[in-house]
């Protein structure tokens, strides 16, 4: 499981915990979060999240 940071706000999206509150399940990866999801902090689009290498 990976982890992606919004580079707007630095929101991070973990896979292993999903986003449940938003209907997306625990282990849901990042490539099947719908491409219209945005950032619950700022509203910003997929695109600006990026990949943090551990």
């Amino acid at each position: 499981m990976r982890t992606w940071m919004c580079l707007i706000c630095g929101w991070v999206y973990d896979e292993a915990a999903g986003l449940p509150e938003e209907g997306i399940a625990p282990g849901t990866r990042w490539e099947d979060v719908p491409p219209n999801w945005v950032c619950p902090e700022c509203g910003a689009r997929k695109d600006d999240f990026e990949l943090m290498e551990i």
